[in-house]
């Protein structure tokens, strides 16, 4: 232990001696492991750990996939979760509902997501309460009405009630009723994002169904329990065949499933990014150690000389490197720190749990300090193995203290700049075809227009209003995501299980407001509307692939599924029979903002009713200026309707899609770790050139002496690094069309452009020109009477 003592104050007083070779290579490490450690971090609160509740990993979802492999999670009735639990492999399993409700304490109403827990829910999640208690069975009594008590929220705790610590025992008004609090949940128990938790009441309704989350027993695998489960549902199926497809296999999904799938690639990626600029920072500080293990030649001899062991001089030079790793892993943290926020502010909002805790903590400092350690041996051994066996002879038969690399020191600072130069090239083609990609995207044609248009919850009167210029209602098409796909048949063809279209329930100044063309026929007006009359539009895609001979005028379609769901969805009598096609609109993005439109049908709203309606208002001022006029249009129509908190314009509706932000989360770190990455290479040529230039001081005033100009020395020096360079480029392109299949999974078209790839190339080119002019200039004008003199 003493030795390992007097290694690290020998090596600190070698570091301090030689600041700007130390500061370059702590930056060089603090870049590489803290973007490292940032991206881990996310990695681990989004994959690794994401919940608080207790045996998460055993925690699934119940769903079904259809015979076309569609999915759907399935909900059961009060009498089929009693049976649920019955099973072999379940071990518990929890029933919940969602409902908005308002408070009515204000001047005006707010929206209030309350979610209805079974009394057992709260254990099942298994965490405690921040204050008071949970909901008990006696909150919902068998065959009874539930008490009017509610738990709250942590965020709503906080919004509501100022963090109020003596809120239990208080009273809450919903929807005119008085609920008395008794608990309050901790920060990320955040289970259906909601704001209250109130009792459930279950019934022996069958047609009442509710969302269930099931845990399995330990040791129980999930193909075990989806075996057992699809007895179990196959029966239920028999006695409410409308809650289940026709042909149908169980699949289990775990807590996390949807969430690996929607943003776990995109994460390693990420992940991998890191770790390619991790290792050309980690290039970098080996080119520095291996200049500077020539200039320490004859220090290693004299030590050899005088009895010191390999092994003695080889820890040395190893506690140097991990005193350089652990200085950047320090500084590191303290980046990734700011770097997390980073990302988590543009992460999409709904592709990682809100239960997730992404933040500095103890898991990803053991990552940190693992991988100082690792870095710190990956850089320093081959200088440290190259110092600690010296040629004692050639060095002190040497006449100056200055020693050259010679061809295996040359072969490996080739060999470490042409790597760091592949990878760059692969880190900025990376970034070129994802801020194409984006850029892309952003420039995709919507099919309707943006500008002055915002939507929110159930709006009425707002047409009338001098601000707007026109109003449209619509129970389910906010684009760019809208509809309800469903399988749907037309008069006199034969039906196809994949015929599917995305139905859209609307009021006909949809169109006008998000100006989209009617291209045929006409809409239907508002007696129409109010009748519920059987009447249907069809987008450009549904005619071209049904209606190819331009017979859609006048066709009959129908959507079997297109019934009442009391007490959620009404709808008039025969909704699921025959609508007349009385028109062709336009085009719009109805199935996000990267994947081809789908086919789309569009029907009144009145046809059928769920509990909530949207509006999409365009108007001749900024939009979110009209907001608080109409609030007040709609507490003077219904004074208890709520009264919406988050509204965005639709352009700003827009930037929120799972899409937009991914796109724009891989094209910014991606465009930043790549600049990045560049800044090492460049540096790490700088200095092998420079080292290159200080060894080769007497040649080149030799050459000088005998007559050879600037220009040839320019050219000397330049050449040294050409094959490098190219060995580098050419080695980059191989990677870069090697790896495209998978870097075009997360951005828009192919990554290979050929435009991307040459604008990188000659990037990276031209920033390898630059790292060695100044060296070079500097060698064209060193005196040779001089440079004859230099050791």
């Amino acid at each position: 232990m003493r030795d390992v003592a007097a290694d690290a104050r020998y090596g600190l007083r070698i570091l301090l001696k030689n600041p700007g070779f130390t500061v370059v290579a702590i930056l060089s490490l603090a870049l590489g492991i803290g973007a490292t450690t940032a991206v881990f971090s996310v990695v681990y609160g989004v994959l690794v750990n994401p919940y608080p509740y207790a045996n998460s990993d055993r925690m699934v979802h119940l769903a079904v996939h259809d015979s076309t492999g569609n999915r759907r999670f399935v909900n059961l009735n009060g009498p089929q979760l009693q049976q649920l639990r019955q099973a072999r492999s379940v071990e518990s399993a929890a029933a919940m509902d969602g409902w908005n409700l308002t408070t009515t304490e204000g001047d005006l109403p707010e929206d209030v997501q309350a979610v209805y827990f079974t009394s057992n829910a709260f254990n099942f999640f298994g965490v405690p309460m921040l204050l008071g208690r949970g909901l008990l069975p006696s909150d919902a009594p068998e065959g009874q009405d539930p008490e009017n008590v509610a738990v709250l929220g942590y965020q709503f705790w906080q919004r509501h009630y100022n963090g109020d610590p003596g809120i239990v025992g208080k009273k809450i008004q919903l929807v005119r009723k008085n609920y008395e609090i008794v608990g309050v949940v901790r920060p990320r128990f955040t289970w259906g994002d909601a704001e209250v938790y109130l009792p459930l009441k279950l019934t022996a309704d069958p047609v009442r169904t509710l969302f269930i989350m099931t845990r399995i027993k330990p040791g129980v695998s999930r193909a075990t329990a989806n075996a057992e489960l699809q007895s179990l549902f196959e029966q239920f199926a028999q006695q409410t065949p409308s809650h289940f497809p026709e042909h149908f296999r169980v699949t289990l999904e775990g807590l996390n499933d949807q969430f690996v799938t929607r943003i776990g690639g995109t994460l390693f990626l990420l992940l991998a990014a890191v770790t390619l600029l991790l290792l050309i920072g980690c290039g970098n500080v080996s080119i520095l150690l291996l200049a500077r293990a020539t200039g320490r030649q004859h220090e290693m001899a004299v030590r050899s000389a005088i009895g010191a062991e390999r092994s003695r001089i080889l820890r040395q030079l190893l506690t140097e490197a991990l005193m350089l790793s652990f200085t950047g892993a320090v500084i590191g943290v303290a980046l990734a720190n700011s770097l997390v926020k980073l990302i988590v502010n543009w992460l999409p909002e709904f592709s990682f749990p809100h239960e997730a805790a992404i933040s500095i903590n103890l898991p990803v400092l053991y990552f940190s300090v693992g991988l100082a350690l690792l870095t710190g041996i990956v850089f320093g051994i081959s200088p440290a193995l190259q110092s600690a066996r010296p040629d004692i002879a050639q060095v002190m038969q040497s006449t100056t203290r200055k020693m050259s690399a010679g061809l295996h020191g040359r072969r490996t600072h080739s060999v470490l700049i042409s790597g760091q130069i592949a990878l760059t090239l692969l880190l900025l083609a990376g970034a070129g075809g994802a801020m194409q990609g984006f850029v892309r995207m952003m420039r995709v044609d919507l099919g309707w227009e943006a500008r002055r248009t915002y939507f929110n919850q159930l709006l009425q009167k707002v047409a009338a209003m001098p601000e707007v210029v026109s109003a449209g209602l619509s129970t389910n098409a906010t684009p760019p995501s809208s509809g309800w796909e469903q399988r749907f048949e037309i008069s006199g063809k034969p039906v196809a299980e994949q015929q599917r279209a995305r139905i859209n329930f609307i009021s006909p100044e949809y169109f006008s407001v998000l100006h989209i063309p009617l291209l045929q026929g006409r809409f239907w007006d508002e007696t129409e509307t109010m009748h519920g009359s059987k009447l249907a539009l069809i987008n450009q895609t549904l005619a071209r692939q049904y209606f190819s001979n331009g017979d859609a005028i006048g066709s009959e379609i129908r959507v079997p599924q297109m019934k009442g769901e009391p007490p959620f969805a009404l709808a008039v009598p025969e909704s699921d029979s025959w609508f007349q096609v009385i028109g062709i609109v336009g085009d719009s993005r109805n199935d996000g903002l990267r994947d081809p439109t789908k086919p789309a049908v569009y029907v009144p709203y009145t046809i059928r009713m769920p509990v909530w309606t949207q509006i999409l208002v365009r108007t001749r001022v900024p939009p979110l200026t009209v907001l608080r006029a109409v609030r007040e249009q709609i507490h003077t129509v219904d004074p208890d309707q709520q009264s919406i908190r988050d509204v965005r314009d639709l352009n700003g509706w827009i930037t929120t899609q799972q899409e937009w932000q991914q796109g724009h989360l891989v094209a910014t770190l991606f465009a930043g770790f790549a600049l990045l990455a560049l800044a090492l290479a460049a540096t790490g040529l700088y200095s092998v050139i420079s080292y290159t230039v200080a060894q080769r001081t007497g040649e080149f005033g030799i050459r000088m002496a005998l007559g050879a100009g600037r220009k040839d020395v320019l050219l000397m020096v330049f050449r040294s690094a050409v094959m490098s360079v190219a060995g580098g480029v050419l080695t980059g392109v191989v990677l870069t069309i090697t790896l495209n299949r998978v870097l075009a999974r997360w951005i828009q078209g192919s990554s290979l452009d050929a435009l991307v790839l040459a604008g990188v190339i000659l990037l990276l080119v031209a920033t390898s020109g630059l790292s060695c002019l100044i060296p070079a200039r500097r060698a064209s004008s060193v005196d040779p009477i001089v440079a004859l003199r230099y050791e």
